[in-house]
């Protein structure tokens, strides 16, 4: 027992010896870092530096969005009856003024005899009261009323014979038929929903656009339009709609009308890239935006001068990414200090790390 408490004690304290020989180890390495960072310390601020020279500005970028439908509705039947006729189904290709459904018309039809004749029996009076009006048979108020229930009776019929056309249902646009509400035989009431109807011939990219991008924007541009899932595809487009109004993430709402092919690859609901391309610019002098001092709206910038940070007033121009135009207030050559500002003042000296 006394022999394995002995080995318990030299086991811990080799154990501390260890550890006190590392400790002291990682503290003399620890000083001699400091030592040297102290001997390389010459209290000047450090700054990067930029020169500034002119380059070419680029306008082109490109904006995700996902593709709507050219045409997107729902019919509802504008009179109650029996669906006793459906001609098309889901999926079937239709075109404007094409006969859909047809919806019980008899008692429509007798509406429109009952109106039919009303109007013959008011013409048949305006007659006779024309008649007995030159013979002085009847004043001219009965005569004038005459006339009135004739032109009454008349938009009466026409109103009947609309309402019977519309027991034909026709298509109000071309498409296709996305959804059937109604089967054959059943009763629909006003309102009731029949088809919906979606025409993807053309499509509308839905897009957005930042401040900075939108403000070279023209409806009418023509639009490249690329789709992942057809990679080896361009499609073309054009802008339709450009929002005046920043949505609340401060991008502005912009459609791209995109002419979809024969056989109709591009289905609504898809994600597309809309690559907006620009012509060559002018090259012109720029500055990155970490230069400025408190954002670009400050239009402050510390320039090297020797050793010395020097403030300068500049007039700042378009943005684009990270670099910024510079229309006045700098030379091309001139050092511009892109890093270290929060430490500045007019007339610091500072130490040039690159």
């Amino acid at each position: 027992m006394k022999k394995k408490g002995i080995l318990s004690i030299v086991a811990v304290l080799a154990v501390l010896a260890l550890i006190a020989w590392v400790l002291d180890k990682n503290k003399k390495k620890n000083a001699e870092i400091t030592a040297i960072v102290s001997s390389g310390n010459t209290g000047l601020v450090a700054v990067n530096t930029e020169t500034v020279s002119k380059t070419t500005i680029n306008l082109d970028f490109s904006a995700n969005g996902i593709f709507a439908a050219n045409q997107d509705l729902t019919m509802a039947t504008e009179n109650a009856g029996r669906v006793t006729r459906i001609f098309v189904d889901e999926g079937s290709r239709v075109s404007k003024g094409q006969l859909l459904a047809r919806i019980d018309a008899d008692l429509l039809n007798v509406d429109v005899e009952t109106a039919k004749a009303n109007h013959q029996s008011a013409i048949r009076d305006l007659e006779r009261y024309e008649s007995a009006f030159k013979t002085g048979g009847v004043t001219q108020q009965q005569l004038d009323n005459a006339r009135l229930n004739v032109q009454t009776t008349q938009s009466r019929l026409q109103s009947a014979n609309l309402k019977s056309a519309d027991a034909n249902i026709k298509s109000p646009i071309s498409g296709i038929i996305n959804k059937r509400f109604v089967e054959q035989g059943s009763y629909v009431n006003v309102g009731n929903q029949l088809f919906e109807i979606v025409d993807v011939s053309k499509l509308k990219l839905q897009a957005t656009a930042n401040e900075n991008q939108v403000v070279n924007l023209k409806v009418g541009y023509a639009v490249s339009i690329k789709s992942n899932v057809y990679p080896g595809i361009t499609f073309n487009g054009k802008i339709t709609f450009i929002s005046p109004k920043a949505d609340n993430s401060l991008n502005f709402p912009v459609e791209v009308e995109v002419s979809n092919n024969s056989d109709g690859k591009l289905k609504a609901g898809m994600y597309g890239t809309a690559v907006f391309d620009f012509p060559d610019q002018a090259a012109s002098l720029s500055v990155p935006r970490s230069a400025f001092v408190g954002g670009v709206n400050s239009n402050k910038i510390f320039v090297l001068e020797g050793n010395k940070a020097i403030e300068r007033k500049l007039t700042a121009g378009r943005t684009f990414g990270d670099r910024v135009e510079v229309i006045e207030g700098l030379k091309e050559g001139e050092l511009v200090i892109t890093s270290g500002q929060i430490n500045l003042v007019n007339g610091t000296e500072v130490q040039k790390l690159k």
